[in-house]
């Protein structure tokens, strides 16, 4: 029997997602003996990951087709087609459309030209709800419910990989979420490109608090919903009263910061200001003291300088971050940043690494403080848990019971602290 389709997620969780969903294309059209990327442009360094990943592909299975899809084939597709390794790019919204994977699948790949199937994702206007029923065994499943972003930040290639925002309406999002808990998952994760601008292209312009009223509504056999990245300026009324008051709300936020400095914030294009953003998760914290706080930052924007990098490391303070994603800049070709004045490198990197330090201390502080608590959690493969404060857990092997009997969840004793993780074991079903 000849093997089935490999497919290599890279980037985002909505990456994730889509690839779940290519996976099931893929299947059922018969596609075989064929290796799928599915790649990210956030950064050159995603962009080179992904040639990396393209090359190791092939020495792995030379005589599988190798196909290119994602942000990254999105935005330069010339450019993959041109690597000797890849038989085939296709686009972000081609890689959703089933009849692509008939096409692939029908194709016998008998010439040297490799084939590319990218349209411009400017002129799409509608997004898909993926009804996938189910992740295999997780307890968590993703839910997108929107893509693509209207906004134009000076450092991001990604509405060019993803196209203007669009949103899968809210009675087809409470649908796939019935689907998904009916299929055994006790955590549903929403996820898109910019989540907080859900709801804007549909009738009546419904609001992230709408539709995540709607699925607790609709859905009460949901235990926990999570948000994934969010934009703070564009939280609706409605949906920081969730957070606030209903506790199948993840207590946890991650927010698209980008900086602490009010002027590179402005020569970014953000919508919001560093005081904003503090008063923002104090507000939030004084209604919800369970609530926890990451954020995206980037190091070394074009024209940072010492003082306005402090206030990036002052604001993991003085908005009480607990888990940071750092970027060091990296200019992307066709963005506003890359034609601003450049920042050294070195000194990218050594700000990058100060601010990496300063997140790891702010979370080792945060894990020290849960030791010995109890909570429920959604339990994972590999033998761990993940708390409603986004904290992962190793759990005991000895100490703890199999997953498969606990239907998903855990009453779990934290113990210790082992690096960027807690330990803990599991001492009855919840």
């Amino acid at each position: 029997m000849n093997a089935q389709t490999d497919i290599i997620s890279l980037g985002c969780r909505l990456n994730a997602v889509e690839s779940e969903a290519m996976r099931r294309h893929a299947d059922k059209a018969g596609l075989r003996d064929a290796v799928v990327i599915n790649s990210c442009a956030v950064t050159n360094e995603a962009v080179r990951a992904t040639r990396q990943q393209i090359r190791k592909a092939r020495r792995a299975q030379p005589n599988a087709r190798v196909i290119v899809t994602g942000c990254a084939a999105q935005t330069n597709p010339d450019d993959f087609a041109a690597m000797p390794e890849v038989d085939a790019v296709i686009g972000n919204q081609e890689k959703l459309d089933f009849a692509q994977w008939q096409t692939l699948a029908e194709s016998n790949n008998d010439t040297d030209a490799t084939s590319v199937h990218v349209n411009d994702i400017m002129s799409v206007r509608e997004t898909a709800g993926h009804l996938i029923d189910g992740y295999g065994d997780r307890a968590r499943a993703f839910l997108q419910i929107q893509n693509g972003c209207d906004h134009r930040c000076t450092f991001c290639i990604i509405p060019y990989g993803r196209g203007n925002s669009r949103s899968v309406p809210v009675n087809v999002a409470v649908e796939h979420a019935q689907r998904l808990v009916a299929s055994g998952h006790r955590e549903i994760v929403l996820t898109g490109v910019d989540i907080t601008s859900y709801g804007a292209d549909l009738d009546g312009a419904p609001t992230l608090g709408t539709l995540v009223e709607a699925i607790l509504t609709h859905v009460p056999e949901l235990f926990r919903l999570r948000l994934s990245s969010i934009d703070g300026a564009e939280i609706d009324q409605k949906l920081f009263d969730l957070i606030a008051r209903d506790m199948r709300i993840a207590p946890y936020l991650h927010l698209s910061l980008q900086a602490g400095d009010n002027l590179i914030l402005k020569r970014m294009k953000r919508r919001h200001s560093r005081e904003q953003a503090i008063e923002l998760c104090h507000a939030i914290r004084r209604l919800r003291r369970d609530v926890a706080f990451g954020a995206d930052i980037i190091t070394g924007f074009p024209t940072e300088d010492d003082e306005m990098f402090q206030r990036s490391l002052n604001i993991v303070d003085e908005a009480g971050l607990q888990y940071l994603h750092v970027f060091p800049f990296s200019p992307r070709e066709g963005t506003p940043a890359a034609r601003m004045p450049q920042l050294p490198r070195p000194v990218i990197k050594e700000r990058a690494g100060r601010l990496r330090d300063k997140g790891q201390s702010a979370l080792h502080h945060f894990l020290d403080s849960l030791i010995g608590r109890e909570e429920i959690s959604v339990l994972e493969s590999g033998g761990r848990a993940r708390l409603g404060n986004f904290a992962s857990v190793k759990l005991d092997p000895i100490k703890s019971p199999s997953p498969e009997t606990q239907d998903g969840l855990a009453n779990i004793r934290l113990t210790a602290r082992d690096g960027d993780m807690l330990r803990g074991e599991i001492i009855s079903p919840p």
